[in-house]
């Protein structure tokens, strides 16, 4: 089949990646993509959050599969226009995204659905935000209702930030506080049937040690040897098929990626939130541990064919993604910076690069374009080869004014030797 991936980031990067390493796609193209991604797909500059423009793209390339990395085409309805001309896409359509497009409208499909979540409440006013901070107290979780790229999220113990945050989204989600740690579950979706990826864990905070401000994501591993057996069957029970029942009443069928952003507290796992796509960082490890190969099962999302699917297979051994950060990231992040070492840094056994926010500067040379610049995965019999390999790959790379955590997959990969 000849696909096309929408997007331009490390996350789509990992897709086209995966999609280049399964024999039954001859073709692969990806808007806008990026220099990384050139080197295995033909580019093309567009709008992506237009559908009619990316529906005359698919037409003229003769795409048998879209697959929608970002979470803005979801929202925007890229998936409608694209099934409403009969072409294949991999992803929710508009009103079915509202998983992820509206924090209040997950909450209320949970609660519908006798999903285990946070208490939490809707506010729309600083006086209701106030009230529902003190009813929740300390640390205080306060979520735009809307999208914000992976950083519409406070979880702070300075009630002032809190309050502030509230003021400046307008409409919030503000929550409980899970305790215990935190795993990503990706889910595959036709609707009906669901197939399970292999759970990872991604870092939020910024600096070592979980110290900062939240980001989209400064590093992942995949898989997590500390997990209860049978975590992923409980989730797909108690959240995954009744999630999608719920949905279905409602006349939305889910199709594509259901992520279940999960922490597993003392009363048992319970979910902080939906998105409606491949997480970023994390699809970067559970792809590369992906050896089944990919294109046909996300094509089957869309037919409504995922129950054909057999059990999914996995390479052994495990990937960390340590995430190269531009100077000022998660502010203002520095732009233009030239990058150097990209070759040094893939010539490391068990190590590549993917790029994340990079743009060509001349004909040769890539230069910053974003805040998360680079993703570095290393791979190896375990998590400590694999994270020692990110690490000498990463060392590699020269750019101004960068940062990364040096604490990736630190914890688990101790506690495995």
């Amino acid at each position: 089949m000849k696909a096309l991936v929408l997007g331009g980031g490390g996350r789509e990067h990992a897709l086209v990646r995966a999609l280049s390493l399964d024999p039954g796609v001859t073709g692969l193209h990806c808007a806008p993509g990026n220099p990384g991604i050139s080197a295995l797909a033909e580019n093309h500059v567009i709008n992506v959050t237009d559908g009619l423009a990316v529906t005359q793209l698919a037409s003229r390339i003769g795409a048998e599969l879209v697959v929608i990395g970002p979470e803005a085409p979801l929202v925007a309805g890229v998936s409608d226009e694209l099934r409403r001309r009969g072409i294949p896409v991999f992803g929710p359509d508009s009103e079915a995204a509202r998983l992820e497009g509206s924090k209040a409208f997950a909450k209320e499909v949970m609660q519908a659905a006798g999903v285990p979540t946070a208490r939490f409440r809707v506010c729309r006013s600083p006086s209701q935000a106030a009230e529902a901070l003190t009813e929740f107290g300390p640390p205080y979780v306060v979520k735009n209702d809307g999208l914000a790229a992976g950083k519409g999220v406070v979880v702070t113990d300075d009630r002032a930030v809190a309050e502030r945050h509230a003021r400046e989204c307008g409409r919030v989600v503000i929550e409980e506080y899970l305790d215990g740690p935190e795993v990503s579950l990706f889910v595959l979706s036709d609707g009906v049937h669901a197939v399970p990826l292999l759970p990872a864990q991604d870092f939020k905070r910024a600096y070592d040690r979980d110290e900062g401000p939240n980001t989209g994501g400064m590093g992942a591993y995949a898989p997590l040897p500390w997990i209860p057996a049978g975590l992923v069957d409980d989730v797909m029970g108690s959240v995954v098929h009744p999630t999608l029942r719920t949905m279905m009443d409602r006349g939305l069928r889910y199709q594509g990626l259901l992520y279940v952003g999960l922490a597993l507290t003392s009363r048992g796992p319970k979910v902080v939130e939906f998105n409606a796509r491949f997480g970023d960082p994390e699809t970067q490890v559970v792809l590369d541990r992906l050896a089944s190969p990919i294109g046909g099962l996300l094509q089957a999302a869309d037919l409504g064919q995922l129950g054909r699917a057999g059990p999914l297979e996995w390479h052994p051994g495990a990937a960390v993604t340590v995430v190269v950060a531009a100077e000022g990231y998660p502010g203002e992040p520095t732009k233009g910076d030239l990058i150097g070492g990209l070759d040094h840094a893939d010539a490391v056994e068990g190590a590549y690069v993917l790029h994340a926010g990079t743009a060509w500067s001349g004909l040769r040379d890539v230069k910053s374009a974003g805040g998360r610049v680079l993703n570095i995965v290393g791979t190896g019999t375990d998590l400590a080869q694999a994270r020692a390999r990110a690490y000498e790959a990463a060392s590699r790379i020269d750019l101004r004014g960068s940062h990364h955590r040096t604490d990736i997959a630190e914890k688990a990969a101790a506690d495995q030797t």
